[in-house]
């Protein structure tokens, strides 16, 4: 019989499903009732010093849909509204009432020393089994010199980190930004600096999007806006992607995010390397309830591939990621059209021809293929409307 159950720096996770820190883990109450429905464990709403302004925007939330459904999520909310001694309260009250549950302090503070290091100290006399330093929020936060503005510069990061670790009393996670050029980089500044493990990602900064008639930018704050942090399904291939890249130079545990909303995104995300992952966005469209068949697909994929545990699907994609260099350019793949579902409506065709090759015909009442001019793209079979083309 599969489990769910893993351990990660002596931690133990009655499964691998946590909130991220983010509106849904923002109040005790909140965080109760989703131990309550299953979630094994909680990053806080990031925890601040309390010199640190947190006056809200209205509105703050943009979305994009795709045929009704929400694909990308923008956000530009700051930081947790709770003082340092409520969260050392709950923390207590969680720890009675759920006590196999994980709990995890997001914190931030300005880049001075006493800063995080008091905050720290405060915290390890708490309930917490870690801690995840916030070097990625992209909105807000940089303009005060803090969250992004620590995570894209590797000597702020690892100096920030070396402080944490000359006083943290229980294990260190540093959450990394997309928002760089080179993730690996940052992720081995924190790690030479000695963090016990890595968080990827935060948000993706972005510009949701304008409103044409109006000239103004979204979300909509009295007519202005600001860039802000892009969540949901959207930005998973980033995630995996950084995820990736990180486990490649990296053998530090890592808790993996960035647009999970189901079971597959979240072995997917193991396969990169993830040890646990974080779920935010699916969480807030659809609420807690969503981890009843997370839980349930995942033990049901580990047991029909004969895994134990999450651990046992940990970095099995690895392997098979390379350079572009190293890839076999000698095989190729051709499209093959089933006519019980092709309705020849010449898409593949026009496609193909406007898209550089000119490989595909339709004669007779028939899609055709030109293997002298065939490259095996793909393209044809992703256009299809009717899943009519594999690629063999």
């Amino acid at each position: 019989m599969a489990t769910l159950a893993t351990k990660v720096l002596g931690i133990d996770f009655e499964n691998p499903f946590i909130l991220a820190s983010a509106p849904p883990s923002a109040k005790i109450e909140s965080i109760d009732k989703a131990f309550t429905l299953g979630w094994g464990g909680a990053v806080f709403k990031t925890i601040t010093p309390g010199d640190l302004e947190m006056i809200e925007a209205s509105q703050r939330y943009a979305i994009w849909k795709v045929g009704g459904k929400v694909c990308g999520f923008e956000n530009i909310e700051l930081l947790s509204h709770l003082t340092v001694q409520q969260w050392l309260d709950g923390s207590e009250y969680l720890r009675k009432k759920h006590p196999t549950k994980v709990q995890i302090a997001s914190i931030m503070a300005p880049v001075v020393k006493d800063e995080w290091q008091n905050l720290v100290k405060t915290f390890n006399a708490s309930k917490i089994d870690a801690f995840e330093l916030n070097f990625s929020c992209p909105h807000g936060m940089p303009e005060k010199g803090v969250g992004m503005a620590i995570g894209t510069c590797p000597e702020i990061s690892a100096k920030i980190t070396k402080w944490v670790m000359e006083v943290a009393k229980k294990p260190v996670f540093v959450k990394l930004s997309p928002n760089v050029t080179n993730i690996a980089e940052i992720a081995k500044a924190v790690e030479d600096a000695g963090a016990d493990g890595l968080a990827a990602i935060n948000t993706v900064q972005s510009l949701m999007g304008v409103d044409l008639d109006t000239f103004e930018p979204m979300p909509n704050v009295n007519g202005k806006t600001t860039y802000g942090g892009y969540s949901g399904m959207a930005v998973k291939p980033i995630g995996l992607r950084c995820v990736a890249q990180i486990r490649q130079n990296s053998n530090l545990p890592i808790l993996g995010t960035g647009g999970i909303s189901n079971w597959r995104d979240a072995a997917e995300f193991m396969c990169v390397g993830a040890d646990v992952v974080q779920v935010c966005t699916e969480v807030m469209i659809n609420g807690y309830g969503i981890i009843g068949a997370m839980k349930k697909g995942l033990l049901n994929y580990l047991e029909s591939k004969g895994l134990n545990s999450p651990e046992d699907l940990k970095n099995r994609a690895i392997a098979n990621l390379s350079t572009h260099e190293k890839l076999n350019k000698q095989k190729l793949v051709y499209p093959w059209v089933d006519d019980n579902i092709c309705v020849k409506c010449g898409k593949c065709v026009t496609i193909c021809d406007e898209s550089e090759h000119s490989a595909l015909s339709l004669v007779d009442g028939h899609i055709t293929v030109n293997k002298d001019l065939c490259v095996g793209c793909s393209l044809c079979s992703h256009v299809c409307a009717k899943s009519a083309i594999k690629m063999k």
